[in-house]
């Protein structure tokens, strides 16, 4: 057992590896590769770490993915206490494998644990649980075009006892499961519904952590969305101010030259969307984070002030939104040429095509 204080982690844990003995054949391998899907596939393996008040982190390893043995007094069944992550595995051109920023997605985590009582995982083991990973499943990366593998790390309260306070025993795991293009037939305007009804998350709530309960929440309104034949569902805080998408930013292209995205405490920090507005900054866009009320994109979008507007995040990357529908109207929004272009210099980096000049990406295969 290797155990290194969490603020001052530099050696990497000591993995054992259990290899799974009823891997998926080369067959039914190339079988889901075809068509991935999204989420719906997992590779052989997974990577499990543990935490103890006592212990720190320690038994790391990566073992056959499968059932998770959970007692029923487990806190995170009680009381929620769970958080996660999503980042995605590119294989370039030469084979190679990548990602984008972990340790933007390490800081998150960190975030979220610290909001949901949970032990900071250090960034030196967030990225060395994706390298033991992909050391034993790098061959479920597929190699089609805008495919990925999707890696979901995340953590749990796991001691079984009914008491209010934060759990002292805790799991942390890695999953992944390769990932198709999120548009099949090219990248398409979405529509969205304004929820009125209905918060993602109040202020020193949970908002800014990537935490499950925020999600929940954000399923009703989604339903009802969908059901107005609507693809997404945009949020607003106590102050009629934009937040987000069910799981997406939101961003909006002033005539002017200015990018701007809602900035707030309950808003979860993008990293996809920190990358764009960094490359369009590159370009010499004037980038802004900071409130923007429904007024104002409403009267933007009809005064021609706002050009366009997309959403963005880990999945689908950018998407750019066609319509904003809510009670008693139907606004089409503009779309432009920026959320597409952004998209497309974003990918390439992502997949080795265009040179990485802010060093975002990290191997893991090596």
């Amino acid at each position: 057992m290797t155990t290194i204080d969490a603020q001052t982690a530099v050696a990497p844990l000591g993995f054992t590896v259990m290899k799974n003995l009823q891997a998926a054949s080369p067959a039914r391998l190339a079988e889901v590769l075809e068509n991935p899907g999204f989420g719906v596939n997992f590779t052989d393996h997974m990577v499990d770490i543990c935490w103890s008040a006592k212990g720190g982190w320690h038994r790391p390893r990566v073992q056959p993915y499968g059932p998770i043995p959970l007692d029923p007094a487990a806190s995170v069944l009680h009381y929620g206490q769970e958080i996660f992550e999503g980042i995605k595995a590119y294989r370039h051109a030469d084979g190679s494998i990548h990602t984008f920023r972990p340790d933007r997605n390490a800081a998150r985590l960190q975030a979220s644990a610290r909001r949901l009582a949970l032990p900071e995982l250090p960034t030196e083991y967030f990225i060395q649980s994706l390298r033991e990973l992909i050391a034993v499943d790098g061959r479920w990366v597929p190699s089609g075009v805008d495919q990925s593998l999707y890696l979901r790390p995340f953590m749990f309260a796991k001691e079984a006892f009914l008491g209010v306070r934060a759990a002292q025993k805790v799991a942390y795991y890695v999953i992944a499961s390769p990932a198709g293009a999120y548009f099949s037939g090219g990248v398409k305007p979405v529509r969205i519904w304004l929820s009125e009804e209905y918060a993602r998350a109040g202020r020193g709530g949970t908002g800014k952590a990537k935490t499950g309960g925020n999600y929940a929440s954000s399923l009703l309104p989604q339903a009802e969305a969908s059901a107005r034949g609507c693809d997404q569902v945009v949020f607003l805080d106590e102050n009629r101010n934009v937040e987000e998408l069910g799981g997406m930013n939101v961003v909006f292209v002033f005539k002017d030259g200015r990018v701007v995205t809602p900035q707030s405490d309950s808003i979860l920090e993008g990293i996809t969307r920190d990358s764009l507005l960094q490359l369009a900054e590159d370009r010499g866009y004037s980038v802004e984070k900071r409130p923007i009320s429904i007024d104002e994109w409403r009267e933007g979008t009809a005064s021609g002030d706002i050009v366009e507007v997309f959403a963005c995040g880990t999945a689908a990357v950018v998407t750019p939104i066609g319509a904003l529908l809510g009670e008693g109207f139907d606004e089409e929004q503009p779309i432009g040429e920026l959320a597409l272009s952004l998209r497309e210099e974003l990918t390439d980096i992502q997949y080795g095509r265009r040179d990485d000049k802010h060093g975002w990406l990290v191997r893991l295969d090596a």
